[in-house]
């Protein structure tokens, strides 16, 4: 079975982890798959077009590249981001000024630049990565938390402000998730911090995005939360 045969795909992030895992996922899904990050490593069978979320002159650009190479993407996956774990006090403002320009402004850029042509295109998928995070306050994650808090009311009021169009939003809010992303916090030495065995693997959460992906043009998947079974 290929769900996706024959649509076109934008996954952004999608050089490592979760974003790396949904083009594959899409890929094997018959897909054509635009894979979109600042640097990407070469792969057969995708089609790449390297940009930097944080630029919004080059995610402007993005838009006309993307209609030149592949016209409108029937399906978005806006999953770019960063993560940081440290106590408010030792978070600098130019680190939390970095964490919310790629998690809430370069995902806003993305969103200000496609969601348009799919409207006018009259129907499409647009899904955002979210976390946990984005629903519940953690210690250490004043930065994070706060982008991913304004990520979920950014993907709330586009959805209210695309309703009709035939363009659909969902929110994915994985729960701890191993990734190259926990490495220089080594959690499994940190007391009250899951261990990377017992957390999420990123294609379990490339899986979820293609379910959302593939549902029936009448469902509607408005947000969806998972997480490890130990965990949440």
């Amino acid at each position: 079975m290929r769900p996706l045969e024959g649509r076109v795909a934008l996954v952004t992030g999608a050089s490592r982890g979760i974003g790396a895992a949904t083009a594959e996922a899409f890929r094997g899904a018959g897909a054509r798959v635009v894979r979109v990050a600042r640097t990407l490593n070469p792969a057969q069978g995708f089609i790449d077009l390297p940009a930097d979320l944080t630029d919004a002159g080059q995610v402007a650009e993005l838009a006309g590249r993307l209609e030149r190479a592949v016209g409108v993407p029937e399906i978005v996956v806006s999953n770019a981001g960063g993560f940081l774990l440290r106590p408010l006090e030792s978070t600098t403002i130019e680190e939390f000024d970095a964490l919310v320009s790629l998690n809430l402004r370069g995902a806003f850029a993305l969103a200000r630049a496609i969601l348009p042509l799919q409207r006018a295109a009259g129907r499409g998928s647009f899904i955002t990565v979210g976390s946990v995070a984005d629903h519940i306050g953690f210690p250490e994650n004043a930065a994070y938390a706060a982008s991913k808090y304004g990520l979920r009311g950014l993907h709330e009021t586009l959805a209210a402000e695309f309703a009709g169009s035939g363009v659909r939003l969902t929110l994915v809010s994985p729960g701890p998730t191993d990734t190259d992303a926990w490495e220089p916090f080594d959690p499994d030495r940190r007391e009250g911090f899951p261990h990377r065995a017992e957390m999420l693997r990123p294609a379990d959460v490339a899986e979820v995005i293609l379910f959302v992906a593939t549902r029936p043009p009448h469902v509607m998947i408005d947000w969806l939360r998972l997480g490890p079974l130990r965990i949440l």
